[in-house]
């Protein structure tokens, strides 16, 4: 069984809990970790696990307009015409044998704002036909560049391992 870690990051704080992901979950499946512009969006058949995530731009998966405006802040990372959301639009639609979970990257004063990411991300993949294992999971920055909140890579890592966890659980 082998999973697929899937990111977009803008200024490297998603990236970082991608990889903490990615570890956690390495721990008992094998992992493939990918920046969304070379991920692919028709995942090879021994892949049983699609882990996608991205920063949340304006209470959703970004677009071109807030990538744009990302990197007039001063993002050095991610690309302007290709996301997260682009991602997903491109996966096949059909039955999926594949679950994902999702998770995205947001402001600390976002926390108890509607709107996220992941759980756009996850409405998206539902469409597609994927089924979800877990619900979507939100990571904290302290502002719009970072740095991530104390604790958050530890937080992935062992939201990781949960995921692998469930994965390998035998059917009752």
């Amino acid at each position: 069984m082998k999973a697929l870690v899937v990111y977009e990051s803008m200024f490297g704080n998603t990236e970082k809990i991608a990889r903490a992901v990615a570890d956690g979950v390495g721990e008992s499946m094998d992992v493939e970790l990918a920046e969304v512009a070379d991920a692919p969006t028709d995942p090879s058949p021994d892949v049983a696990l699609i882990v996608a995530g991205g920063p949340t731009h304006a209470f959703s998966m970004s677009r071109e307009n807030t990538r744009t405006d990302a990197i007039g802040k001063g993002a050095h990372e991610g690309e302007r015409e290709f996301g997260l959301r682009e991602w997903m639009a491109a996966l096949p639609s059909g039955q999926h044998t594949e679950k994902i979970a999702t998770f995205d990257t947001k402001g600390k004063s976002m926390r108890h704002l509607p709107g996220s990411a992941a759980k756009s991300a996850a409405k998206a993949a539902h469409r597609h036909g994927y089924e979800s294992l877990s619900k979507a999971e939100s990571f904290y920055v302290e502002d719009v560049d970072g740095p991530l909140l104390d604790g958050e890579i530890d937080r992935a890592r062992a939201w990781g391992r949960q995921l692998a966890a469930s994965m390998t659980k035998p059917a009752s």
